[in-house]
Formats: C-alpha cells, structure tokens, sequence
C-alpha cells in the first residue's frame, strides 16, 4: 500500500532543496565578490588614512580622513593632469562614436563599388599592433608640431576599426523596413542618420562609450611618449611620476581613488543603456 504526501509538503521539500542547491553558488559568487573588492577597499581605507596613522595591511585605521585627497590636488601638476585626462578621453568618445557610426552607416546602407573591401581593409587594421605605429605616428605628429599638446594627444587615437566593426554589426542586424519607411516619408540622409539610427544604435553607442572611455583614461604608452613635460601629461603618466617623488603611500592611493571616479560615473550613467541592449538582444534572438 502506498501513501502519497500531501501537495504542501511536496511543494516545501521542493523549496528547501532548491535552497540548498543555492547555497553552494552562492557562497562561490560571494568569495569571488570578495575577492574581486578587497584591492578596491583596500585603495579607499589607504587613501583615506590618516597620515601618521597605522593602516593596511598592519592594522585597520581607527578613524578615516579626507585631507590625503585634498592635499593632492597640491602635488605637482595634478588638476592640469586631471583635465588633459578628461579632455582626451571626451573628445575620443564623442568624435569616435560620431565617426565610426557614420561610417557604419555607409558601409550597410550605402551600395558602391569595393564596399567589402572597404571593411575587410579597416578590420585588418586591428591586427596590427599599436607599437608597431608608434614611432612613425610620433614622427608625423613631431613634424605637425603636435608634441606636448592636447590635440597632438588626441588626434592620433580618432580612427578606432573596432569601433566601427561593431556598431557596423549591429546596424546590419536592424530591419531594412525602417530605413525605407523614412525614405517614403521624405527624411534625407542626414535625418535618416540623426534620428532614425542614432536612437536605434543607442545600446551600442553606450557601451562603445564606456569601452573608449576607459581606454583613452588608462592609457598610458602613447601619452607618455607625445607628452614630454609636466604641463602635458594625463593623469596615468602622472600618477606613474608620483612613484619617483616624495609621495605617501596615501597621497598615491588618494590620486588612483581620484582617477577611479569618473570611470564609475560614467559606467553608472550609461549602465542602463547596455542593460536594455542586452535585453533587446536577448529578445530578438
């Protein structure tokens, strides 16, 4: 004779059981949360130690200070780095997206001759490293006098092939009805472009956004090479000069916590943007 348990027992065994094959992920995700944490909690309690205080990794400090940050701002050349690294990373972000969008554009939109060529000649590029460009990119931006200033610093680094392959991959994928809905209603190309594509590509124009962002910010190779004074340097071949000085410990890691914040500001701005463009193509697919 066989019994059956009642529904409301069945259905709490279910539950427990599925908290228990929880349990084991979720201890995994919170040690390796940790993990990944600690070197950043650990640069936010150095930075703001105070000065003569014990701190990490021999004792954990009693009180937390802001003076190291602000003393910072006296080392050296530290605002003018600070602005040299916001104007380089800026200007790429907006003249690359701009670029690379027009130009994915044309390449999916437009029909001519040597189109595929086209791509396939800006997708090898990036099989070239960036080292072996340096020295006749330096040359050229010796000769147009571009050494130790900004727009030396920056123009080299606008024509990014990554960035037009991807946003030229996600405008492919867009459905052609809308494009010639446009044309039936009037809209130009530039129209077409500034208010049909742009809004459309908004997903991947924000995560290109972050990704320039963050690459132009720590970049480090090509502004230690074109900058050449204290005047011209970003804030990574700065704080990379603040080893070599009478710096504390805190005074670096108060300039990397300074260095940390406008990358999270923008990743906070532009995260629900990538969240909708994961989704979008989560649904589609």
């Amino acid at each position: 004779m066989t019994t059956t348990l009642p529904s409301t027992t069945l259905g709490k065994e279910r539950r427990h059981s599925g908290r228990r094959r929880r349990i084991g992920p979720t201890l995994a995700l919170t040690v390796i949360s940790l993990f990944t944490v600690a070197p950043l909690l650990a640069v936010v309690v150095l930075a703001l130690s105070p000065e003569d205080a014990p701190t990490l990794p021999h004792a954990i400090p009693g009180s937390l200070t802001l003076d190291n940050i602000a003393r910072i701002f006296d080392v050296g050349e530290f605002p003018l780095w600070l602005w040299n690294s916001f104007v380089y990373s800026a200007v790429s972000v907006v003249v690359i997206l701009l670029t690379a969008s027009m130009a994915a554009y044309a390449l999916v939109r437009k029909r001519f001759p040597g189109r595929n060529a086209l791509l396939w000649s800006i997708v090898a590029t990036l099989m070239v490293p960036m080292q072996a460009t340096l020295i006749p990119t330096f040359i050229l931006v010796s000769r147009m006098e571009g050494v130790n200033t900004l727009w030396g610093l920056t123009l080299p680094t606008l024509a990014n092939a990554q960035a037009v392959f991807l946003i030229r991959q996600f405008v492919r994928d867009l459905p052609d009805e809308i494009f010639d809905a446009a044309r039936i209603d009037g809209a130009g190309e530039w129209r077409t472009f500034v208010q049909i594509l742009l809004p459309l590509i908004r997903p991947i124009l924000a995560t290109l956004a972050i990704f320039v962002f963050l690459w132009h910010w720590n970049d480090l190779l090509w502004p230690l090479v074109v900058g050449q004074t204290d005047e011209a340097r970003t804030l990574t071949v700065g704080l990379a000069t603040l080893n070599t000085e009478t710096v504390s410990t805190a005074g670096i890691m108060s300039a990397a916590l300074v260095s940390f914040i406008p990358c999270l500001v923008i990743f906070m701005v532009l995260q629900r943007h990538i969240v909708a463009g994961i989704a979008a193509g989560g649904i589609k697919g």
